[in-house]
């Protein structure tokens, strides 16, 4: 049942990241949602193989965590305007910033829960991964002005 939660989670997750996507205004931020899209779409993929049954290799998930990892890097490091986003842009990055907590707590829960180490393994990669998808649009607001910690 928390594993259909999660399938439903990554589900509404990819729909609003592409949803993003197409609304964004800065070029920047629309390759970034896009991008997290796609590894929703991974997480998505290895949520499915759970409930089948299987326990995705977490070798190949390796390999795309590390080419996206340098992708959020690439789009943090490009030359920005700080204080030139669109409101709205802020808005999406807030909602996706929340969902992401959301989503890595529900997790959390899950791991909690299952039985098989294997999969707890790959629940707890996908969770890091949530994470590291929190800390890039984090780093997109505060790389704009727009996230100042205090």
């Amino acid at each position: 049942m928390l594993l259909q939660d999660q399938q439903k989670h990554e589900e509404l997750c990819i729909q609003k990241y592409q949803s993003y996507a197409r609304q964004a205004q800065d070029p920047q931020l629309k390759q970034l949602f896009n991008s997290l899209a796609q590894h929703e779409q991974q997480h998505l993929n290895s949520v499915n193989q759970l409930l089948s049954g299987q326990v995705p290799n977490l070798q190949q998930g390796q390999q795309n965590q590390n080419q996206g990892q340098s992708q959020f890097t690439q789009a943090m490091n490009q030359n920005n305007n700080p204080g030139q986003v669109n409101q709205n842009d802020v808005v999406m990055c807030n909602d996706m910033l929340a969902t992401e907590k959301y989503i890595s707590g529900t997790y959390d829960t899950t791991i909690f829960e299952c039985t098989n180490t294997d999969a707890r393994q790959v629940l707890n990669h996908i969770q890091k991964e949530e994470q590291q998808h929190g800390e890039a649009i984090f780093n997109y607001l505060q790389s704009q002005g727009m996230y100042n910690v205090q």
